[in-house]
């Protein structure tokens, strides 16, 4: 074998692994990225949920004071009672 085939052989050898080397962390780098991407949609879910729940609970809340303030003006000695206290 020649001196220029031997040199051709290794760097087209060398060429190959390096792409293969490079496709292989691509891959893995790619799948750490869509994995982020996961969690940053769960972690989104749950602050939606928590958002949610305390709107829900604040609502619940002004119904409550809605449905009293209702009830006291309907009932005149409900509305005493409540001054008073």
């Amino acid at each position: 074998m020649s001196v220029a085939a031997k040199i051709s052989l290794v760097l087209s050898v060398g060429f190959a692994g390096g792409v293969i080397g490079y496709v292989h962390y691509k891959q893995s780098s790619d799948r750490a990225r869509l994995h982020e991407g996961v969690v940053k949609d769960i972690e989104r879910q749950q602050r939606r949920k928590i958002e949610n729940t305390y709107l829900l609970q604040k609502q619940i809340d002004l119904t409550t004071q809605l449905k009293d303030m209702e009830a006291a003006e309907s009932n005149p000695d409900l509305k005493q009672n409540t001054n008073i206290q």
